[in-house]
C-alpha cells in the first residue's frame, strides 16, 4: 500500500512504520528513518539488513535527525546517499566520460539516454562548477595535457581527444590553460573530483603539490571558491584523476570511520597573510577539541577580531581537514559555518565521540530535533 495514500498526508503510526521495517517496502524510503539502539546505526525502511526488534529502534524523520542523535548511517542502505552519491543518471554520465574522455556527449545523445540536457546542465553547474558539456570538454583537454606532460606528440595527442585539427585542439586548448600545448609540458593545473560522504557530496581539488580544495558541493560559494582556487593558483581547474586526490578521498573514509584523526596529505592554501595566519592556526586544533573565535583572533596576532576570524574561517577553501568547525561561540554556542550548521555539530560530535570512545553527545542546540514517533 502507499505510504502517502495510507498516511493521508500525516505522519505514519510507530506501527505502521514498524511494518514498513518487516516488509522492506522501499514506498516509505524517504518518509523516515529507523535507527537501532542496539547497534548504534540507522537505515532506510528498505534496508536489506536483518530486522531489530520494535522495542530496539525509534524513527526519525531524515537522516540529519538521526545524525544529530548520535546515529551513525548504515553502510548496506547507505540512507544518505541521496545527498551522498550522484543520483543514477549522473553516475551513468561520468562512468561514460570516465571510460571514453575523448567522447562528445552532444544533447541529442543526452536525450537517446533519456537525460534532459538541461538538467544535466544545472546539476553539474551547481556540483561541479561548470555545465556537463564544460565538464567533459576539460576532462578531455586535461587528458591531454597529462599525455603531452608524459611526452606524447601533439598530433597524436589531438586525434587520441577526438578534435579534428590540431588548430582546433590548440585554440580549446588555450582557451582552458591559458597558453599553448607546447608550452604546458610542466604547466601545473588543479584537478578535481567528486567523492560521496555522509555529509553530503564533497568537491576536492589538487595540484602536484598538494590538496587545494575540498568544498561541499551544493554551497551557494562552490563557484566562488572555484574562481578563488583558479586567481590565486594562476591555473585551470579540470576534472580528472590524481594520487593526492586518491590519498584524500582515501584518508576521509578513515576520518568518517572514526579510524583517522590526523589527516597526512599535503595541503596548499594561498590567501592574504592574515587568512593563511588563522588557516594555519585552525590547523593547530586538536582533534576533538573546540576554541573559541576570541581565542583564534589571539593565536592569528588579531586580539579582539573576532569577526575578521570569521570571516577568515568562512573563506577557508578546505573544509573539514582544515578544521574550521572546530571554532565555536564563546559561550559554547556552535556560531556560523559555511557548510550548515547541521555538518559542523555532525563533525563535532564524532570527533568527541572517538575522543572518548562513547557515541556522539548532543549539544544543546539540538534541541527540537526529537524522533518521530
Amino acid at each position: 500500500m502507499n505510504a502517502i495514500s495510507t498516511t493521508r498526508g500525516k505522519r505514519p503510526s510507530n506501527r505502521e512504520m514498524y511494518h514498513a521495517v518487516e516488509r522492506r517496502d522501499a514506498a516509505y524510503d524517504g518518509i523516515f528513518v529507523v535507527a537501532v539502539r542496539t547497534t548504534g546505526v540507522f537505515c532506510r525502511p528498505s534496508c536489506p539488513a536483518r530486522k531489530p526488534l520494535a522495542r530496539n529502534v525509534e524513527y526519525y524523520r531524515a537522516g540529519r535527525d538521526a545524525l544529530f542523535a548520535g546515529y551513525r548511517p548504515c553502510k548496506r542502505c547507505r540512507p544518505l546517499d541521496t545527498n551522498g552519491r550522484p543520483p543514477d543518471w549522473v553516475r551513468r554520465l561520468l562512468d561514460r566520460v570516465e571510460r571514453s574522455p575523448d567522447d562528445r556527449v552532444s544533447d541529442t545523445e543526452l536525450r537517446k539516454m533519456t537525460i534532459d540536457p538541461a538538467r544535466a546542465r544545472r546539476y553539474f553547474q551547481s556540483h561541479y562548477g561548470m555545465t556537463f558539456q564544460a565538464y567533459s570538454r576539460a576532462r578531455r583537454l586535461g587528458e591531454a595535457l597529462a599525455n603531452i606532460r608524459e611526452g606524447g606528440r601533439l598530433s597524436h595527442v589531438a586525434l587520441d581527444t577526438g578534435y579534428q585539427s590540431e588548430s582546433g585542439f590548440r585554440d580549446a586548448f588555450a582557451r582552458v590553460f591559458g597558453k599553448p600545448p607546447g608550452k604546458s609540458r610542466a604547466a601545473e593545473h588543479v584537478v578535481t573530483a567528486m567523492f560521496e560522504s555522509p555529509v553530503g557530496p564533497l568537491l576536492a581539488g589538487a595540484t602536484d603539490k598538494g590538496v587545494c580544495l575540498l568544498e561541499f558541493c551544493e554551497r551557494r560559494a562552490l563557484q566562488k571558491q572555484i574562481e578563488a582556487v583558479q586567481r590565486r593558483l594562476g591555473c585551470a581547474v579540470v576534472p580528472g584523476r590524481h594520487r593526492l586526490l586518491d590519498r584524500l578521498r582515501s584518508e576521509l573514509d578513515r576520518y568518517f570511520d572514526r579510524r583517522l584523526r590526523n589527516f597526512s596529505v599535503p595541503l596548499i592554501y594561498p590567501g592574504t597573510p592574515f587568512q593563511m595566519r588563522v588557516w594555519s592556526e585552525l590547523l593547530k586544533i586538536p582533534y576533538g577539541q573546540t576554541i573559541s573565535y576570541e581565542t583564534l583572533a589571539r593565536r592569528a596576532g588579531r586580539p579582539g577580531a573576532q569577526r575578521a576570524v570569521g570571516t577568515a574561517n568562512g573563506a577557508n577553501r578546505i573544509a573539514i581537514v582544515i578544521p574550521c568547525h572546530r571554532v565555536v561561540n564563546k559561550d559554547g554556542k556552535l556560531g556560523g559555518y559555511g557548510g550548515g550548521l547541521w555538518r559542523k555539530q555532525y563533525f563535532l560530535e564524532l570527533e568527541q565521540a572517538t575522543r572518548v570512545g562513547s557515541n556522539p553527545l548532543s549539544y544543546p542546540t539540538d534541541r527540537g530535533r526529537e524522533p518521530v514517533g
